[in-house]
């Protein structure tokens, strides 16, 4: 949908790739340094845990043990559902062209991107579309901009201001920066524009910088539904972050995005442990050579018991919200709280083997003919669902074509609450089987931004999943990984230097 020029995005991902092969100075190899930790936990094995074990291995180098906590599947919200012979996925699905640590990711894993198939995209109001793609971009050029005059190029010009910002923390992670919250992280990024977005909606932002209602209504929040499930009065930057998901070049991993990270369990040379992490509390055990040291005690809880480890670094890689994690922690002052105000929002994905019935959408074109794949919706009384599409499965083959709607293939319905029967049979002509997956999928957006958790909830007890305030995106956890690693390394080493700087985007380019 969102059109970027091409040629602008391979030149600015090739000069950030640059940076980042260039390799960042090598802090751990600096004569000052203490020794490194001895064991590390990381609690959670999605893609922002395993990012995390991925990074703590390259800040403090092969002799550390790091232990990766997970009671379900490696991947987290990264997952699939097999249906038939094939494979789909049922999380997190696109990766923006700009996301470098997933770029970095999947070169440095030996994995490649998964063949792309066209799609044609539709927008649906409950009654009928209201727009529909053409195979000719001048033809979809020309119905847009007869509607809505300059706004998408305007959008798309919008969206790269803040992209160009947003690239900057790259820079700042190749020269081993890192920030305490996520708010200090997001002003090195944008200084006050970022933070003026996360207390403002995006509907307000787009209508004070002169988008209509009517491009709102129609174009903005299609795209924040089928992104987060929610509308155009989230905040303004996890608004910007939803249209930039909407942009050419969106790839995917070949073989399902959750096969990034147990390769980068496996590449952190970490331990699987495949339990629930129940309570963490802090020991000081004295030292026969120095003060008294502390340590994390673990609790966790597997098909075998309850059992407990120490640890000189904890890394908490998911949520700690209502509903989504129930960790306590003891002996910690001040308290640490097991949940975080904010709660994380309901999107059910549902993946239905079955023949669409393209008369729900209020078309009379035959489904023979009906070439649509992606259908995003309105924001109306008329629209019980966020999106439908036609999808793919995991690995394309040299010879896979995509069915026509008149044959019977796999459709992807996220909406807010389960799908009824009658639902189902309307949207449907047939059904061969429904798999139904409820996802606590990313946070309820509602600006003003309160004050994101921190980053360090304890003295070496560190908090990854609260950059998901900000924005949930594969990439956000991995900029948070990038960032807790580095964070973790700098203050066991006491090298305040590199934590919370001002002013980078100038010094670095002094460097430069």
């Amino acid at each position: 949908m969102l059109m970027m020029n091409p040629q602008t995005l391979s030149l600015r991902a090739l000069l950030f790739l640059g940076l980042w092969h260039s390799g960042r100075r090598s802090l751990a190899s600096a004569p000052d340094l203490q020794a490194p930790p001895k064991k590390i936990a990381v609690v959670g094995a999605g893609i922002g845990g395993t990012a995390t074990a991925f990074f703590l291995r390259q800040e403090f180098g092969p002799g550390v043990k790091i232990d990766v906590f997970e009671p379900g599947s490696v991947g987290g919200r990264l997952a699939t559902v097999k249906m038939g012979d094939y494979e789909y996925e049922t999380g997190g699905a696109v990766i923006h062209p700009l996301n470098l640590h997933m770029k970095h990711f999947i070169e440095k894993l030996g994995i490649s991107a998964r063949k792309e198939v066209p799609s044609k995209m539709a927008i649906f109001d409950g009654k009928e579309l209201t727009f529909e793609e053409s195979d000719w971009f001048i033809i979809n050029f020309l119905r847009l901009l007869w509607r809505y005059g300059f706004s998408f190029i305007r959008m798309q010009m919008w969206v790269e201001s803040i992209m160009d910002k947003f690239m900057r923390v790259y820079q700042y992670q190749q020269y081993g920066y890192s920030f305490t919250t996520v708010e200090r992280l997001l002003h090195a990024m944008g200084s006050d524009s970022f933070l003026t977005l996360m207390n403002q909606t995006l509907e307000e932002t787009m209508i004070s910088d002169g988008f209509s209602q009517v491009f709102l209504n129609e174009i903005v929040a299609p795209i924040t539904r089928v992104n987060y499930g929610q509308s155009v009065r989230i905040s303004a930057f996890v608004g910007a972050v939803s249209l930039a998901g909407a942009d050419s070049g969106l790839w995917a991993v070949d073989g399902g995005n959750k096969i990034v990270c147990s390769g980068l369990l496996y590449h952190s040379k970490s331990e699987l442990i495949p339990a629930r992490v129940t309570s963490i509390s802090v020991k000081a055990r004295p030292s026969k050579t120095g003060p008294t040291t502390s340590y994390y005690e673990v609790n966790y809880a597997d098909e075998s018991g309850s059992a407990h480890a120490l640890y000189d670094i904890v890394v908490i890689a998911t949520p700690l919200h209502q509903g989504k994690s129930d960790i306590t922690f003891s002996g910690f002052s001040p308290p640490i709280p097991s949940h975080y105000p904010g709660r994380y929002h309901q999107t059910v994905c549902t993946l239905v083997h079955g023949m669409l019935n393209t008369s729900y959408l209020g078309t009379s074109v035959p489904a023979s003919e009906f070439t649509v794949s992606e259908i995003l919706t309105t924001d109306s009384k008329g629209s019980d669902i966020n999106s439908l599409s036609s999808i793919d499965p995991i690995h394309i083959t040299p010879d896979y074509k995509r069915p026509p709607a008149s044959q019977t293939k796999v459709w992807k319905v996220f909406s807010p609450q389960p799908l009824s029967k009658d639902q189902l049979n309307e949207m449907f002509l047939s059904r061969d089987s429904v798999s139904e997956t409820r996802w606590l999928a990313y946070p309820s957006y509602r600006p003003p931004h309160r004050k994101t958790p921190p980053y360090i909830l304890h003295n070496r007890l560190y908090y990854l999943s609260a950059v998901e305030w900000a924005a949930s995106a594969m990439e956000m956890s991995a900029i948070s990984a990038r960032n807790v690693a580095l964070l973790a390394h700098h203050r066991w080493h006491g090298q305040v230097d590199k934590i919370n700087q001002e002013d980078l985007h100038t010094r670095i380019r002094g460097e430069l």
